[in-house]
Formats: structure tokens, C-alpha cells, sequence
């Protein structure tokens, strides 16, 4: 009788992909210990080889023997990741409606997707333990936060506040701009790390990028305290060596822009989401998932305490705290003494406008600069001109390939030739200036309006002596380089700041005094519901950088709508009585937060073709269940984008429990029709 041998062990995968949710693989005699649940993987797909992670095993399989493939290797020496991992990612696939690999996959550093090499000497993960994090010094390590300022009476109120937290807890933290919020999540978190020696606690940011200062300060309080921190800009390497430091416990602060939400941490005991108001927190390709939700979401399946800071909340989580869900904590006041920033609205109208700025904004500039002190000056539209025009035919730089205008951007400087190019912010397209018009042959072509890169041409020219240095995303681009434009301006090296929204989050300057916005009347009158709740944060935050030293300061508008609701409770800095009323007109329209929303987005070569399969859609839903309304097709905003024509189909609810239960059945029946078309749901969407 010959010998029975063992019975085949498959492997159920999760990999990154759109269809099916695992991927059955036989494992090899050798591979069948070590490929348990959450091991990492490397097997066959196509042509190509791709990483995988565990989910399951077992001993049978549902294909053809015949069509199930062999596991290329298991990772041995990859952390196993952990079940409750797992299951918090499958309730955030399960709420924007993706597969699990979508969501867990891309969770992981690039650098430790990619397949190792054939004959690749040694693991990665072995080279990644071996780099340094930071602070990973032989002494032991401690949470005491070292050379901490001592809070005010409202500040210990609301640590206080926060110590009472014993289990899962959501507290909104609404401060006004220099009231000291970092502060309080320092005090909160070092107490937190010091209750015992594996607590960990996740500190997410919505560009940590921009501010460098914080991981410095993170550096210097707590001193000894291995910390991790988890955002794009960071080299492929060491950003993995950061997060295994985290997965493995070794890291105890890990701070991180919104994908940091989604790393494993074993001994998470506290999250803080500074400025969670913030739309960076959005993710807006692949899985359309908040950090900020999620953060909550997580918090709530470990049990654990959650922060949620603003000066200007969102109006979700404003009316959370208003109807009890939330506990609302506040700080009125700023930590110095010196009074608010006075704000003047100037109409741009009838007035002797240079470069953009009317005469008291340009006296009130030269006031600042004589006291020796710093001013911002404030424009949400980079480049030099938002279209290049023609005078005589009134044609203008369109993008062949969006529904949009190329913008004119200057290259060069710092001794190199200066030349202009046209870029459409959207696809990316960029052109030649044309040498003349191409519609009618005029080659007297010009600027219309202006960016940030104009404005800071009008500036140099009206305040010669000045020291003036710009930060947008033209900047920013550049490694290092925005990082080194805030350090400059700490510095005192810079005397007037100009720049876009990058200049509004977080940023402490001592001796800023003055702060203009040259153009604020963008998002007063936008089709967007959601237009005055960014417009007014993004006002208060540009504002609420000035007079932090206790410095006499002052905030110009220049609007022509200076009557507007909007900029009176800005000028008393009174976020409720904003967000109270914008909350009235929501409730009376049946907007978010009053209702529930997912928004399926189609793209196509052409636009029927969009709508058309739009419309196959809505009538899959033909009797939807009470209270859940299919809007009718119609085309996006910006129609055309990249090359692609796009269409959009709006699903609300009153409750999400209806909403979700509808798309779990909907879903697949849309994903059955044919056509030649893209399509996506996004669940809560922040762009309608």
C-alpha cells in the first residue's frame, strides 16, 4: 500500500485589486507553517509577481485544482499583522464599499509592496529594524514631557476634561487660534504614555510637511520617547522603517498625515486628530476614506479615548458635541494676552489699486515693516496668472483636455533664465506660451489676474528693501523646501510672507503683525453648500496668524462684499454663531449633517455615455425603500478632466443604516451593466 500524502493547504490572499475579495494559493510542505493568518506573501499574478497578505487558511478550495497556482514565498521575516487589524480594515471596507485588499494593501509603505528581488541578499525587514527612528537611545525611555508650559485656568480645565476619559470617548477640542490646543494634547498624551510601558498614542496632522516645527517640539518634550512619523514626503526607506518600528511597539508617538490612520499599532491608547476640521483628511483616490471618521471608528473598536481639535470644527462634529455625542471642551482665549487682530474690510472698488492692493492694505504692509515686524499676505491661487489671454479676439489659455483654463507659471530665477509655461492644475497638461494667438495671429498676449507668483513680483517692487519669501505648492514641490521657507520666517529672516492656504495651518510666527487677503470673495457665492464653512475656517485660520506674541495686530480683507454675515462673525471671532446658523440653513435645505450622502462618479469618453450608464443605474433602483431619493444624472462641475467626460448620480438618506443597506444590493447589480465607462462610490463626499 503506498503511503497517503498530506493533504494540499491553501492560502486565501488579499491582494490590492477591485474584484473578489481573497485569492486561493497551494502552499508548499515548507510553506504551510508560516503562512498564518496576516503573514506576508509573494505569489503569481498574470505575468507579474505581487505582495499579498494572509487572511486565512485552510484545506480546501472552491477552483479547479487544476487553476489554483502555487505561493511563490512567505515573508518570514515580516511582522504577522493582527487580527483586530483586520477587522477594523474590513469595517472600513465595508463602509465606503471596497474589497479589503483595496483598503489593506495600500495601508502598507510602498517599500515593502514590492516583491523582493529573485536573489536579493538579505531581508528588507531586517535592513529597515537596523536604521534609526529617532530617540531609540540605550537609557530608558520616559513620557515626561520635558520644558512644558504651564496651562492657564481654561487649559487644565480641559486636560481635566480629558483625564476623565475611560474608554472610548470622543472630546472636540474647539480653540480659538493661539489658545494653546498643542499644549493640551502634550500634557494629555505624556500622561497617557506614562500610564504604562507599551501604551502608544497616534497624533494625526493634515500635512505634516508643512510643519516641521512639530516634530521638532515632539523631539524635545519627550525626550527619550521612540517617535515615528508617517507621511509622504518622507524617502521610501525610512518611511517604512518608521512604520515597522510602529507596528512593532518599538515606536510609542507615532505622528502622520490621514494614511497613518490605517497602520497597526498593538498598544494604541489614545488618538488625537489636530485640526480635524481640515479636507487633507479626505483621501481622495482610491478608497475615499476620512482619517477623521475612521480615527473615531478605530477609536471606538479598541475602547480608547479620541481628540478632535480645531479652532473652526467641522460642522459634523460641531453638532455632534452640540447634541451630546461629543463632549465639548473650549478654549476662549488665547494663551498671550495681547488683544485679537482687529479686522478692516477693504472694498477693492473705486480705489487706486498696484499690484492688486489697495492703498490702506499697502500702508498698513509698510507700518508693519517700519515697526519690524512681519506681515502675510494671503492668495489661494498659485502661479502668475490664473489664464493668459488675447486682447484683441478675447481668446484664453483652455486646456485641450479639461473643462478648465491652463494657468501661467514662471520657471526660473536664482540665476537661471526665467521662462513661462502653461499648466492646467487639474490633468497636469502643460504647454508653451504661445509666441501668438492662436486664434487670430495677435501676438500681444498677457496676464489676466493674478497668482502668487505675480503678487510676489508686486511686492518685491512696491517694498524693495523687504525680505520676502513665497510658500505654495510650486514651492513645495521642491524636497525640504517649504520646511526651510517656515524656518526662515521663525527665523526673522523674512519680512513678508506670501503664499496660498500652506501658510494657514498651524504655523506660529512671533512676530507677525499683519495679515491680508487679497481676494475672499471666491467661495461666497459657490455652487458648493460646503463653500462658506471652508471659506470662513480657512479665513479665521489666516487670521489666527497674526498677533500670536501678544503683538497689536491687524487682518485686511479685501472684499467687495464686506457686508456679508460671514465676515461679521469673522471679525468677532465668533465661530458658534457661524456654524450655529450654517447649521439652521442645512436642516431647513436637508444638507449634511442632516442627511446622508454617497455619490457615484462615472467617467467616459463621452458624456452621453456617462449619463446613459447613469441612467441604466437609477433604473436598477426603480422602487428604492422609503426616505432614500436618487437624484437625476447630471454632469460634474468640471465636466471634462484629463481627457475623460464625467457625470455624477447623488444617493441620500436621512439615517445610514437605509443608505448602506441599499448600496450592499446596488452595487453589485451597477457593477454587472456594460459599458465603456470608469465608475466609483464615494460614501460621504466633501465635493458635490
Amino acid at each position: 500500500m503506498s503511503a497517503v500524502g498530506p493533504s494540499p493547504v491553501y492560502a486565501r490572499v488579499l491582494l490590492d485589486l477591485p474584484v473578489g475579495e481573497v485569492f486561493d494559493y497551494r502552499l508548499g510542505v515548507d510553506q504551510a507553517l508560516l503562512a498564518v493568518p496576516g503573514a506576508w506573501v509573494v505569489v503569481p499574478w498574470g505575468n507579474a509577481q505581487r505582495v499579498g497578505l494572509v487572511a486565512s487558511v485552510g484545506s480546501s478550495t472552491e477552483l479547479a485544482e487544476e487553476r489554483v497556482r502555487e505561493l511563490t514565498q512567505v515573508l518570514a521575516d515580516a511582522p504577522v499583522l493582527p487580527a483586530d487589524w483586520f477587522d477594523f480594515l474590513a469595517f472600513v471596507a465595508s463602509y465606503y464599499h471596497r474589497t479589503l485588499g483595496e483598503v489593506a494593501l495600500p495601508a502598507l509603505p510602498k517599500r515593502l509592496r514590492t516583491p523582493p528581488a529573485p536573489r536579493a541578499r538579505g531581508s528588507v525587514f531586517a535592513r529597515l529594524r537596523r536604521r534609526p527612528i529617532g530617540h531609540e537611545a540605550d537609557r530608558p525611555a520616559t513620557a515626561r514631557a520635558g520644558a512644558a508650559d504651564a496651562l492657564n485656568p481654561h487649559q487644565q480645565a480641559a486636560l481635566d476634561g480629558l483625564r476623565e476619559a475611560t474608554g472610548f470617548r470622543v472630546s472636540l477640542l474647539h480653540g480659538v487660534t493661539g489658545s494653546g490646543k498643542t499644549e493640551v494634547y502634550l500634557h494629555w498624551l505624556a500622561e497617557v504614555l506614562a500610564g504604562r510601558p507599551d501604551a502608544q498614542a497616534l497624533l494625526l496632522v493634515p500635512e505634516i510637511g508643512l510643519t516641521p516645527q512639530l516634530t521638532g517640539l515632539l523631539r524635545a518634550r519627550f525626550a527619550g520617547v521612540p517617535l515615528a512619523v508617517l507621511h509622504s514626503e518622507l524617502p521610501d526607506a525610512e518611511r517604512a522603517a518608521h512604520w515597522l518600528a510602529a507596528v512593532e511597539g518599538r515606536a510609542r508617538l507615532v505622528v502622520g498625515t490621514r494614511l497613518a490612520v490605517l497602520t497597526p499599532l498593538p498598544g494604541l491608547a489614545a488618538i488625537v486628530v489636530d485640526e480635524e476640521h481640515d479636507a487633507s483628511f479626505k483621501q481622495q483616490e482610491g478608497v475615499r476614506y476620512s482619517a477623521r471618521d475612521m480615527a473615531v471608528a478605530l477609536a471606538a473598536r479598541r475602547d480608547i479615548p479620541v481628540v478632535l481639535g480645531s479652532a473652526t470644527p467641522s460642522l459634523e462634529s460641531w453638532r455632534a458635541a452640540q447634541t451630546g455625542r461629543y463632549r465639548l471642551l473650549s478654549l476662549p482665549d488665547r494663551v498671550h494676552a495681547g488683544a485679537w487682530p482687529r479686522l478692516r474690510r477693504i472694498d477693492p472698488r473705486r480705489q487706486a489699486m498696484v499690484h492688486g492692493l489697495a492703498p490702506d492694505t499697502r500702508q498698513a504692509i509698510s507700518d508693519a515693516l517700519a515697526r519690524g515686524e512681519q506681515a502675510l499676505v494671503f492668495m489661494n491661487r498659485r502661479g502668475f496668472a490664473p489664464v493668459l489671454h488675447c486682447e484683441a479676439c478675447g481668446w484664453l489659455s483652455a486646456c485641450e483636455h479639461c473643462a478648465a483654463f491652463r494657468v501661467l507659471h514662471r520657471d526660473g530665477g536664482g540665476g537661471a533664465p526665467t521662462r513661462y509655461r502653461l499648466q492646467c492644475h487639474h490633468c497636469g497638461g502643460q504647454s508653451r506660451v504661445p509666441r501668438a494667438c492662436p486664434a487670430c495671429g495677435n501676438v500681444d498676449l498677457g496676464p489676466l489676474g493674478r497668482g502668487t507668483q505675480r503678487l510676489e513680483d508686486g511686492l518685491r517692487e512696491l517694498y524693495p528693501q523687504a525680505r520676502i519669501a513665497r510658500l505654495d505648492r510650486d514651492v513645495a514641490r521642491h524636497r525640504g523646501a517649504a520646511g526651510e521657507v517656515i524656518a526662515a520666517a521663525h527665523r526673522g529672516e523674512v519680512d513678508i510672507l506670501v503664499g496660498t492656504q500652506m501658510l494657514a495651518k498651524g504655523h506660529d510666527f512671533q512676530r507677525l503683525s499683519c495679515v491680508v487677503v487679497v481676494d475672499a470673495d471666491s467661495g461666497l457665492f459657490s455652487a458648493d453648500f460646503r463653500a462658506p464653512e471652508r471659506l470662513f475656517a480657512l479665513l479665521m485660520q489666516v487670521a489666527g496668524r497674526a498677533g500670536r506674541a501678544g503683538l497689536a495686530s491687524e487682518v485686511l480683507i479685501q472684499t467687495r462684499f464686506g457686508q456679508h454675515p460671514l465676515f461679521d462673525a469673522l471679525a468677532r471671532h465668533d465661530f458658534a454663531a457661524f456654524a450655529d446658523a450654517q447649521l439652521a440653513e442645512r436642516h431647513q435645505a436637508g444638507l449634511p449633517p442632516f442627511m446622508h450622502q454617497a455619490l457615484m462618479r462615472v467617467e467616459a469618453r463621452q458624456l452621453d455615455t456617462a449619463l446613459a450608464f447613469l441612467g441604466q443605474a437609477r433604473e436598477l433602483a426603480a422602487h428604492p425603500p422609503a426616505g432614500l431619493t436618487l437624484f437625476d444624472p447630471v454632469p460634474m462641475p468640471m465636466a471634462r478632466l484629463a481627457g475623460r467626460e464625467r457625470a455624477q448620480l447623488l444617493l441620500e438618506a436621512p439615517a445610514r443604516a437605509p443608505l448602506h443597506a441599499f448600496l450592499r444590493e446596488w452595487l453589485p447589480a451597477v457593477a454587472g451593466l456594460k459599458g465603456a465607462v470608469r465608475w466609483q462610490i464615494e460614501i460621504d463626499p466633501l465635493e458635490i
